[in-house]
Order: C-alpha cells, then sequence, then structure tokens
C-alpha cells in the first residue's frame, strides 16, 4: 500500500468524540481550503458509525463555505430514522462555529430485486495507457507551477485518462471524459471503506468536465471554481482497488454554474456507481 493511500485511510478513520458526534482532520499539504471529496469521504464514515447491517445507497451533500485544513472539523450525525429496509441520516460538518456542508445520506438492507443497466463505453484498458509516472514525465514541463506541484506529490489514487490531446492542446472540445481509477494499494472486500474512498475520488475530475467545452484547465488562474453540490448513488458491490472506468459528461453550463454528471464502471462492465455535481464556475474580475 502506498503511503498517500495510508494518509487517506488515516484520515478517513475520524474520531469519535460523543455518540453521534465525531472529528475529523486535514492533510496539511499547503492547500488553501480542504477538498471536497475529503468531506464528502469524511462525513460518510460518520453516518455509517451510526448504522447497523446497511449499506449505503445514495447521498447528497452540499458545500456551504470553504473548510479550513488548519483546524479540526466537527461532524454532528442526526440520526432521522430507521425503518424497516432503509435508514436515513444527516451529517453537518462544523468549522469556527459555523456549518461548512451538509450531507444526507440512505442505506439500505440487501435484497433482491429485478436488475438492469445501461452499457459501459468502449475504451482502451488501463493496462494500456500510460501510467501516472509516465504521464508526469510527458506532461510536467507543461504545467504551470501550481498545477505542477500537485501532479509531483504522492496521491492516494491514480488517474489514467483515456484521451491525453485536451492535455496537450487547449481547444474547445464535446463535455465528455473517460478515466480510469484506481487507489493505490489494497483495500480489501469491506464494502463500506471502498464506498467511502470511491466517495473520496468522486470529486477528481468531475468539474473540470466542463471546462473541456471551453479550452480551459482546471487551475486556470482567470477562473474562479468550486463545488457547490455533490451527490452519488451506489448501484452495487465493487472495490476501488481494482480499476474503475469514470465516464463524465456535462450537460450544461451557464450563469456562473456548471453541471456535470459521471458513472463508475467495473471493469466488468458492471455499473457501480454514478455521481452528479453542480459547480461555481466563474470569471474572475481583473480587479
Amino acid at each position: 500500500m502506498s503511503r498517500a493511500l495510508d494518509q487517506l485511510l488515516a484520515i478517513l478513520d475520524i474520531e469519535t468524540l460523543e455518540e453521534n458526534l465525531f472529528r475529523g482532520v486535514s492533510p496539511q499539504v499547503g492547500w488553501q481550503r480542504v477538498f471536497g471529496g475529503q468531506v464528502i469521504g469524511q462525513a460518510l464514515v460518520a453516518a455509517y458509525r451510526t448504522v447497523e447491517g446497511r449499506s449505503a445507497h445514495s447521498l447528497h451533500c452540499y458545500f456551504l463555505r470553504p473548510g479550513d485544513p488548519a483546524v479540526p472539523i466537527i461532524y454532528s450525525v442526526d440520526r432521522i430514522r430507521d425503518g424497516g429496509s432503509f435508514s436515513t441520516r444527516r451529517v453537518v460538518a462544523v468549522q469556527h462555529g459555523q456549518a461548512i456542508f451538509s450531507m444526507a445520506a440512505s442505506f439500505h438492507k440487501q435484497e433482491e430485486g429485478l436488475a438492469h443497466q445501461m452499457k459501459m463505453p468502449d475504451v482502451p484498458l488501463p493496462e494500456s495507457l500510460p501510467s501516472e509516472a509516465e504521464l508526469k514525465q510527458l506532461l510536467i514541463d507543461r504545467l504551470p507551477p501550481q498545477v505542477r506541484s500537485y501532479w509531483e506529490r504522492e496521491r492516494p489514487i491514480e488517474i489514467r485518462p483515456v484521451d491525453l490531446t485536451r492535455y496537450l492542446s487547449p481547444e474547445k472540445r464535446t463535455a465528455t471524459q473517460q478515466v480510469w481509477i484506481r487507489a493505490t494499494g489494497d483495500l480489501g472486500p469491506d464494502l463500506p471503506l471502498n464506498q467511502c474512498v470511491l466517495a473520496y475520488a468522486s470529486d477528481f475530475t468531475l468539474l473540470d468536465t466542463a471546462l473541456i467545452a471551453h479550452g480551459r484547465f482546471i487551475f486556470d488562474p482567470t477562473l474562479m471554481l468550486a463545488s457547490l453540490d455533490h451527490s452519488v448513488w451506489f448501484h452495487r458491490a465493487f472495490r476501488v482497488d481494482d480499476w474503475l472506468l469514470y465516464a463524465q459528461d456535462s450537460p450544461s453550463s451557464g450563469g456562473g454554474r456548471a453541471f456535470c454528471h459521471g458513472t463508475l464502471f467495473a471493469r466488468s462492465g458492471e455499473l457501480v456507481a454514478s455521481t452528479t455535481q453542480e459547480g461555481l464556475l466563474r470569471e474572475r474580475r481583473r480587479d
């Protein structure tokens, strides 16, 4: 297991303060605000700590204020309902006495039912694509300093884009992309852990999809970008330490916001999760 994945699992292992009350910390890597996927993952862990015998099937999040990496985040869980088949939880994350994030999550006991799914896109397998180390060699000298420092860090999730051309030629294209993602170490078969790690990883690259239509990049200093809300639906069991195809598209942007959609497939072709996100997408004023 990589050191970065070890650190991620330690960050997701939040501290229990009292019944329904938990504390999480952020990695000290020089970011100005907490990564949204971290808060989603920690909030899902907090909700899971109050549920027994059921697995998450959906979560819906709102980012209310930027998170401060320098101080802990307090997660308060409201046990809204435990029914015969479903459990509902509400999680609020607090810093400096103010809510920075809220999440509603639903958990479902395992049962059988009618099943169908959409087909996985026909894309090259991850083994045929450049590794992250090879991508760094190819792209690192072309990146601006703030992007280069991000890519140079060891990361808990490896990402292999199916199409590299948008990174090499910033032109306007159809707002779609596919990337293979995988945790950089063995997570085992524990479904709640795999769901929490995927919730963390699902925030990577999703909002970036909207920028493809405009020939822009996520670290563009002339843009102001931030996640506003984020939803995940878990359809089937999966493991994040095996490759998942994250197919993403952005149906619309305008009015200072961009909407993005994603589907995640196991390499067997099973649809395991779906995501949506709306984010702030605003040109910075020159003054």
